[in-house]
């Protein structure tokens, strides 16, 4: 299709913010970690860690599935004191199965930096924000805005589809991120730019959504014009996808005596860093490991138990899993026994998971097999 001309309209002239800090109040998302709109208004302002939280969570992450992780995190983290004051490997354990575990371990470092060198609290400005570990551009700006009502551009993936449709942006992501990320600084009002931020975010994510937008309910609709062109869903456009590269390699699932589980550690820096995992083979994003047991951690007769997939950002992996009963043999160095019981506690990044159920529920339908062949 022809794209549409880009929209002339100015919306900071015809009350587009207005329009939608309006619809904001009557229909805004209640999330945990949010404060009422106006609050900011009303000399309420909401919490930086908070926010910080909930920010660094939601990255490459659903909001549902962010929600019981964030609520346990503040049972037992209420704070960036309490938070710097925490083992890693107790928030690496807290964090598991949310996935980007980088974002975990730099988590842990920018509580470690507030508590050494800002008394346990956020800077108000973008830029001392993005001093912070693991804090960028938009997580900056998020902060700023929501936390501190600084005028701040707050561009997500919903921002960017609800930007793209109003002006008809036909430059393919990731190149019109500098164009929308302009465009949405002009519009941000003097007045709650933090509701504004957060606005956004929610028409994109209630109403400009990628497939099926409710146009007709949308408070900006009268100069949107992708709708005027007809095909809303035709924005935002996207560069093709480069294939992901397919890895392979070998998971080796010992279990010890008493209903025990071979672990070990994964080094701190690199994909999955610090986390626990069952030995594997040597494959990394560029290269493949070995699929044979000829690298098990030690010596016995490992059997395959079946192969599991798992996709990450830049490379697809598949493993092999091999299972073996290791008595009471003591554990090899750098290993170590953990429960079966208490394996949901552990670090483990969800590949590893799937890893060890694969090789319990091949052993049980083995087990299955074998007695009703008996």
């Amino acid at each position: 299709m022809v794209a549409a001309t880009r929209s002339e309209y100015t919306p900071q002239s015809d009350g587009m913010a207005a329009r939608l800090l309006a619809w904001y109040d009557k229909h805004h998302r209640d999330l945990p970690w949010r404060t009422p709109p106006r609050a900011a208004a009303a000399g309420k302002r909401p919490d930086p860690y908070r926010v910080w939280l909930s920010e660094i969570m939601l990255q490459q992450t659903t909001v549902e599935a962010v929600k019981p992780y964030f609520r346990a995190f503040l049972d037992r983290w209420p704070d960036a004191a309490s938070l710097a004051a925490a083992d890693q490997e107790d928030v690496l354990r807290a964090w598991a199965g949310l996935g980007y575990y980088s974002r975990a371990r730099n988590l842990k470092k920018c509580a470690d930096q507030l508590a050494a060198n800002h008394g346990g609290r956020f800077p108000d400005t973008e830029a001392g924000l993005r001093d912070l570990p693991g804090i960028g551009d938009y997580t900056a700006a998020a902060i700023a805005a929501i936390a501190f009502d600084r005028p701040a551009a707050v561009v997500d993936g919903n921002v960017e589809r609800v930007v793209t449709r109003l002006y008809a942006i036909a430059t393919p992501l990731p190149e019109a991120k500098r164009e929308i990320r302009a465009i949405v600084g002009d519009l941000v009002p003097a007045a709650r730019p933090g509701d504004f931020a957060q606005a956004m975010m929610d028409l994109g994510a209630t109403i400009c959504t990628p497939r099926r937008p409710s146009c007709m309910l949308c408070p900006l609709n009268a100069g949107c014009a992708a709708l005027g062109a007809g095909d809303p869903e035709f924005y935002p456009v996207k560069a093709p996808k480069a294939e992901k590269p397919q890895r392979h390699g070998a998971a080796f699932v010992a279990i010890g005596k008493g209903g025990t589980i071979l672990l070990r550690k994964r080094p701190e820096s690199g994909l999955l860093g610090g986390m626990s995992e069952v030995p594997t083979t040597g494959w990394t994003a560029r290269n493949d490991g070995d699929t044979s047991s000829r690298e098990a951690p030690f010596p016995a007769e490992w059997r395959k138990a079946g192969s599991i997939s798992h996709v990450f950002t830049h490379f697809a992996l598949e493993l092999v899993v091999y299972r073996a009963e290791a008595g009471d043999r003591a554990a090899p160095a750098g290993h170590r026994w953990a429960r079966l019981a208490d394996i949901h506690d552990e670090a483990l990044p969800t590949v590893m998971k799937k890893a060890i159920e694969a090789a319990i529920s091949g052993a049980t339908k083995t087990s299955r097999s074998i007695k009703r062949s008996s």
